[in-house]
């Protein structure tokens, strides 16, 4: 669609875009729930780690609430993990460094961390979700993405909407010109953000909750359909108003 482009933001995390582009072509990709933004060569453009002193006291705070925790972190292009954190959240063929959270935060070479993952092994999503946000704070961003108790961190004001709206003000796009799909609640704040919010009809109880538009489900192509009904728009008659209601983001 002429005027429009396209953006992928998710929760994987950059050392995932190479392959994500290979699969779906160039696109802007805004990964690790907005602590980094690549350009449609793959090349990272920015990133937002959480400081240093920040991780450190967030594994302590979280370590100490919901005793039984495993931690994992995300780097640039690397990912740790500790023995007990479980092998389903990520590719073994990415796993470079293994350890206690306390190696990875203190023994040098101490390295920016995008993302900080936290899991248990009993404990419902719900309740340790609750839990881990109330640990954690004002030291870090607490959401999750997934329906298993798997929860994820990254630094204080980072999250896909804080990515997406600066990348879009730098290019001069209004906030009510951008179109979000999105089904779980690290999805949440960019819905908030924009003018156009979709959920998925499969979307999380919460997002269904506060959204106004809707999409069919991913089984049902609901983005893909969304964006044919653009197309359409965009080459339609105009709204009384003179305008279209086409997006250019989407």
């Amino acid at each position: 669609m002429r005027g429009t482009c396209s953006v992928v933001a998710g929760a994987r995390p950059p050392r995932a875009v190479p392959t994500l582009l290979a699969d779906i072509g160039p696109h802007f990709v805004i990964a690790g729930n907005g602590a980094a933004v690549s350009a449609p060569d793959g090349t990272t453009l920015r990133t937002r780690p959480i400081p240093p002193a920040d991780t450190a006291e967030l594994v302590a705070r979280v370590r100490r609430a919901v005793p039984g925790v495993s931690f994992a972190f995300e780097y640039d292009h690397d990912f740790g993990h500790e023995p007990a954190y479980p092998s389903w959240s990520y590719a073994e063929d990415s796993v470079d460094l293994i350890g206690s959270a306390e190696e990875f935060l203190f023994r040098p070479p101490i390295r920016p961390v995008l993302k900080v993952l936290a899991h248990h092994r009993t404990l419902p999503l719900d309740v340790f979700h609750d839990q881990a946000r109330h640990a954690a704070g004002d030291h870090a961003e607490t959401t999750h993405s997934t329906g298993l108790s798997l929860v994820e961190f990254s630094a204080l004001g980072v999250t896909k909407a804080s990515a997406l709206t600066a990348w879009s003000d730098e290019l001069g796009i209004r906030r009510d010109e951008i179109a979000d799909f999105g089904d779980m609640p690290n999805d949440l704040p960019m819905l908030r953000a924009v003018g156009m919010p979709y959920a998925m009809a499969n979307a999380h109880p919460a997002v269904l909750a506060a959204t106004r538009l809707r999409a069919a489900s991913n089984d049902a192509d609901g983005v893909a359909r969304r964006l044919e009904e653009f197309v359409a728009a965009a080459h339609g008659p105009a709204t009384p108003s003179g305008r279209r209601r086409t997006p250019r983001v989407a």
